[in-house]
């Protein structure tokens, strides 16, 4: 019914950029919240940023200053722009979404597939 669809990940070096995209199809009503993941070899799935349908925004103490989340003008996108990586950004990072389904009473969270980041010189 819904599909969430990352890209945007690959190879970079400390200190480096990334945009990750996220894209949800499907029927779709309405999305309200939308977050990014990460999970790191080893290590639980963590929350790195997290935006409202209004355009609020919260971030991990790990990421404050250097990421931003944002949502796309039709609002079933969302990106996460990533500066002044280091190494231990290194993580596979997911797409989430809280989604209102047409047909259904309450929404819904779909996850993406993932895309894998690697910080490394």
């Amino acid at each position: 019914q819904v599909q969430l669809v990352e890209s945007g990940g690959g190879l970079v070096q400390p200190g480096g950029s990334l945009r990750l995209s996220c894209a949800a199809s499907g029927s779709i009503r309405s999305i309200n919240a939308m977050r990014w993941y990460r999970q790191a070899p080893g290590k639980q799935r963590e929350l790195v940023a997290h935006i409202t349908s209004g355009g609020s925004t919260n971030y991990a103490d790990s990421v404050k200053g250097r990421f931003t989340i944002s949502r796309g003008n039709a609002k079933n996108t969302v990106y996460l722009q990533m500066n002044s990586l280091k190494p231990e950004d290194t993580a596979v990072y997911y797409c989430s979404a809280s989604v209102w389904v047409v047909g259904r009473l309450q929404a819904y969270d779909y996850w993406g597939q993932g895309t894998q980041v690697t910080v490394s010189s």
